[in-house]
Formats: structure tokens, sequence, C-alpha cells
């Protein structure tokens, strides 16, 4: 059974945001509630709210590439409500409640920001330390890699018996743009890397070259493995150029969207549509959306 008793051990004074958030566990629980809940939420478990959850974070980052503040807002509390619900079923289930993650993600945050609390002590807090971004974004993977280790050893793996890699912990349902960029950032950090974007560059177009045999030969099997070539190392080159590939694709779809949509526009208005125009004024139309900073 659910427990509602979510504020019997708070303190009488609490911050409005402290009430806030406790409410909304408070709601939570009634959802899960085995006689008075909601059936959705009681048939849900944590493997199930996994597409709802990757849903919700596309649907927070719209909000922010659309500069939406109030849809942003709708969205970030949709995806706070993910994260409470699984509180709550790891609750049901004894391994963690929400406290247990709130209470581990502060603990990270102060171990992994030493220049910011010495020592590793919030009480500290308030020395000015000389520091750069890089130098914070290395001492960052520096600690990571620390605790990595200390988890292995702590889940009863010996470093002296398990066969460890720079590839740990690297999620495997990670979206594949997102887990090649990862993947390359691990690798490049120990110095297996290209030494130059012209470097990539080149490999890049070695690597259509070699897309254009496999599609010269007609072998399905190779043109699959040559296209992911392509697109591994289409992400190296963004990363060797401080791009970021999601963002860079996703503003190329917005692009192609709105152009696309220009050329439906101009069609429609003569009572035609993209399947009955010629291919010379597709490309006409295209070009024309471009010239009109499409």
């Amino acid at each position: 059974m659910a427990d509602l008793k979510v504020l019997e051990q708070i303190p009488p004074k609490q911050h409005p945001q402290q009430e806030s958030l406790l409410r909304l566990l408070e709601i939570v629980a009634m959802l899960r509630h085995p006689e008075f809940g909601c059936p959705w939420d009681l048939k849900q478990s944590i493997d199930s709210l996994i597409p709802f959850t990757i849903e919700e974070v596309y649907e927070v980052v719209d909000a922010i590439q659309r500069n939406d503040m109030i849809d942003l807002q709708d969205e970030l509390g949709d995806l706070l409500f993910q994260i409470v619900f699984y509180a709550q079923l790891a609750k049901e289930d004894g391994s963690f409640d929400f406290n247990d993650i709130a209470d581990a993600i502060s603990d990270k945050l102060v171990r992994r920001h030493p220049h910011v609390f010495p020592q590793g002590r919030v009480d500290l807090f308030g020395h000015r330390q000389a520091i750069s971004a890089e130098q914070v974004v290395d001492n960052w993977e520096a600690i990571k890699q620390t605790e990595r280790e200390a988890k292995r050893i702590n889940q009863g793996e010996s470093v002296k018996n398990t066969t460890s890699s720079i590839f740990d912990n690297v999620p495997q349902a990670l979206p594949a743009l997102e887990r090649a960029r990862k993947l390359q950032k691990r690798a490049a950090r120990e110095g297996f890397d290209w030494k130059s974007k012209m470097a990539v560059l080149a490999k890049l177009k070695e690597e259509v070259a070699e897309l254009e045999e496999a599609l010269a030969g007609e072998d399905s099997a190779a043109v699959q493995v040559e296209l992911g070539d392509v697109l591994f190392t289409a992400v190296n080159l963004a990363r060797h150029l401080d791009a970021e590939p999601e963002k860079a694709l996703r503003e190329s779809n917005k692009r192609f969207e709105s152009r696309v949509r220009k050329i439906e526009f101009i069609l429609q208005e003569q009572g035609r549509s993209l399947q009955n125009a010629l291919p010379e004024e597709l490309d006409k139309l295209w070009e024309e959306a471009k010239r009109n900073g499409l």
C-alpha cells in the first residue's frame, strides 16, 4: 500500500518550494493508492514509463528551442512528474525514495565541485578559487572516473579480475548520435583521436568514397556499414569543430521543414501539390526558399 504520510517527519516551518514539492509527492502517492488511485497509474511500472520519459525530455528541448517560457514551465512540470513517479514506484518496492534521489545528487554535486565546496563541505562555501571552465570539465571527468572505479569495487567487482574500459557506463539506450559523441569524447581524453579537424574532414571524404563504392557494387549490407561510418565520422567532425551534432542536425531539420513548407504553400496557391510538380520546378522553388533566408 502506498505510504501517504509524506508530511509526518517534516519540520513545521518550510520554504514554499519544499511545500510545493511535498504536495507533488503526496499527489503521486495518492495516484498510486491501491484502492482509491488511478487505474492507469496503477498499471505502470518503471519499464513502462520509459517512452513517456523520453517524450517529455524532447518536449522540454522543443520548448527551449522555441523560446516559449510558458510552455517550458509546463513541460518541466511533466518531466518532474516522471521523476517523482519513478521515485514512488521504487519506494513501493523498497529500492529507494525521492529523498534518496535528492541526497545522492546533492552529494554528487558537492563532490564534483571541490572548487566551490572545499574539502567537500557545504559549510566552507564562499571561498573564491581561480579555475577556468575548461579546468572544471577536466576535474569533473577525473572525479567521475574515480567514482566509476569505486562503484565497481562496491558492487563486488575486483579491478584486477575484471576488464574495465573507458566506455564503461556510456548508456546503450542513448540515441545513436549522442552515444557516438560520448564514445568519441571518452576515447579522445585518452589520446585516441584525430590530430586536427582537417584530418577528420579527410576521413569523412574517405568514408563517403567507400559508401559510393558500396552503392556501385549494389551491396546492401556494405552500404549499411559504410553509411554508419559516414554518420559516425560526421559526429567526430562536429566534435572537432566544437559544434553540437544534435543541435546542428536539429537546425538542419528546421531549415528543411521551413523550405518544404514554403514550397507547399506556393504550390497550394496554384491548386497543386508536391506530387504533381516537376523535379526541375521543385529545385527552383527550393533555391528561391534558400535565397529568402529559410
